[in-house]
């Protein structure tokens, strides 16, 4: 499929109120997004023919087998049918794709796509083992009690050897994220910060400190997928998926040929890239996948819209703000909008097409927005996913 060929498009998005959810279970956090994903669509539960529900860890964190199905129940889904997906931290992702192939194939031409994860069911020690079992959980998280913020704080410390980025650069990262989160209303963090209160924050994995680390976050986000000949007809807007990537690399983090990025992303992008068959100069907006300030700073890289080692620079720049090169995460990205794992492939996607659309929030909408980019990252880039959408 190249420009000009849309074939699938998003003509429905919401998301609930992202943070510590304790008013509500993961069924309700479901039930807001896809209503409000309906509500935007103007379509119903019945206009849906397949849901694709993207969870990853509610077996541990809610003790609840089946997660999907029970999620399809309560959002009123039955009896069309539904299919749980997951990827790790890039589970969302995940199910878009899955959404998109199944709607290539005839068999659906509207499907619901829901991302859901409620993770502050178990205290914070609790969530951060059962994401260090994301990693290799045999000779990695038993033997030596590696986490994920300790993996990206060996990926920051590398980068810092190699290039000269600075916990400065680090902060910097934080400082823009929180200043878009607390813009938006759905972000779990809506709080600006200072430099100064960056660098002061106590260090959770060093170099990698406080604020450069994303939230343990309960929430849902909900995208409608339709195919092109029904998306004309549901709404003036549709936001079509013109390319997708999608790429994998080992488990044993200690195994990784490189510390300093992602070769899945790398892959994912380039495949994106070649579908979408558009150039990076084209892109507009991007949320990539910033579960510490050091993630960001590699996918850009990664991608391709900065050079190798010069992420920490570029984003000094202030080159990732609205008005800069490539506006990123100006939603708050994971940092501050939240990281509520099954969701947050579909969160972006929601994102991306209310930017796209010209429907963000003042402060945050990028102007004349034609291309959006979501790049989502499961583990330490065991999945890896890059979509690229348009008007």
């Amino acid at each position: 499929m190249g420009k000009g060929e849309k074939k699938v498009a998003i003509v429905g998005a919401g998301q609930c109120k992202f943070g510590r959810r304790m008013d509500a279970s993961y069924r309700e956090l479901a039930y807001e997004a896809t209503h409000k994903a309906f509500e935007d669509s103007g379509l119903t539960p019945k206009d849906v023919q397949y849901s694709v529900i993207g969870v990853a860890g509610a077996e541990f964190f809610n003790g609840q087998l089946a997660p999907a199905a029970a999620a399809a129940d309560y959002c009123g889904l039955n009896p069309q049918g539904s299919m749980r997906v997951e990827a790790a931290c890039a589970t969302g992702s995940a199910a878009i794709r899955v959404a998109y192939g199944t709607i290539l194939s005839g068999l659906a031409d509207i499907i619901m796509v829901l991302g859901f994860e409620k993770m502050n069911e178990v205290p914070t020690a609790r969530a951060v083992e059962a994401l260090g079992r994301g990693g290799d959980a045999q000779w990695e998280f038993n033997w030596w009690g590696t986490t994920f913020p300790a993996f990206y704080a060996l990926m920051a410390t590398r980068h810092m050897h190699d290039f000269g980025t600075t916990e400065e650069q680090l902060a910097k990262v934080a400082v823009k994220s929180h200043k878009y989160g607390a813009l938006n209303p759905y972000a779990h963090m809506q709080k600006a910060i200072t430099l100064e209160e960056a660098m002061k924050s106590r260090v959770i994995a060093s170099p990698l400190k406080l604020y450069d680390c994303s939230l343990i976050t309960d929430g849902a986000a909900a995208v409608i997928m339709a195919s092109a000949s029904i998306a004309k007809k549901i709404c003036d807007t549709p936001v079509w998926i013109t390319g997708l990537g999608c790429a994998s690399e080992g488990e044993y983090f200690a195994a990784k040929p490189s510390y300093v990025g992602l070769n899945s992303a790398v892959e994912a992008g380039r495949q994106a890239f070649k579908m979408a068959k558009i150039e990076l100069k084209d892109v507009n907006v991007a949320d990539v996948h910033d579960c510490f300030t050091i993630a960001e700073i590699m996918a850009l890289e990664d991608l391709g819209f900065v050079k190798k080692g010069d992420g920490g620079k570029f984003v000094e720049e202030g080159q990732t703000y609205v008005g800069g090169k490539i506006p990123t995460n100006v939603d708050g990205g994971l940092k501050a909008k939240g990281h509520p794992i099954g969701a947050t492939g579909v969160s972006m996607a929601a994102e991306i097409t209310k930017q796209l659309r010209g429907e963000a929030d003042e402060g945050r909408q990028v102007s004349k927005a034609e291309y959006g980019l979501t790049h989502n990252v499961g583990a330490t880039g065991q999945y890896a996913y890059v979509h690229i959408y348009t008007r």
